[in-house]
């Protein structure tokens, strides 16, 4: 099958519609903290064992910055910072469980938004797309070392 030369752009294209209707059905929830805030929580329920330097690292911002951010989670009672019990030195980020809640919901939400979008697809079409996303996927985390190292390389 030849490739479109317009391949990268229809992605690009899609991909901002999937931001769309991804942000709609956040959008639509009665969210009390800003699109960052979200990713901070879903970065520290991704990595367990975060502190603020590793979630500074994971945002690619300055520790001061990653924990002002980790102030206002804890002020609204969606973040805690709590001790490592394996070393006291060490202050890990742990969700609470309203955070936990707030994440089911949006992920519920945003599930249902792409669904309400698949269903407007073509079965066969839907399994090409499946396809498709789990190959970009593989390809794109097979690359993601390349391209830290061609990054580091440039910086050096």
């Amino acid at each position: 099958m030849e490739r479109p030369p317009n391949l990268a752009a229809a992605i690009d294209a899609a991909a901002e519609a999937l931001v769309g209707v991804l942000d709609s059905a956040t959008s639509r929830h009665a969210v009390s903290v800003s699109p960052t805030q979200l990713r901070v929580l879903s970065l520290i329920m991704a990595h367990p064992r975060t502190n603020v330097n590793r979630l500074a690292e994971l945002l690619d911002v300055v520790p001061s910055s990653a924990s002002r951010l980790c102030d206002r989670l804890e002020a609204v009672g969606l973040l805690r910072r709590v001790a490592d019990p394996r070393d006291r030195r060490e202050v890990r980020l742990v969700p609470t469980a309203a955070a936990e809640t707030l994440l089911g919901e949006l992920t519920d939400r945003r599930h249902r938004a792409v669904q309400a979008v698949l269903d407007r697809m073509p079965h066969r079409v839907q399994h090409e797309l499946l396809l498709a996303l789990v190959a970009f996927g593989q390809a794109a985390s097979t690359n993601a070392p390349q391209a830290a190292a061609d990054s580091t390389a440039r910086t050096a």
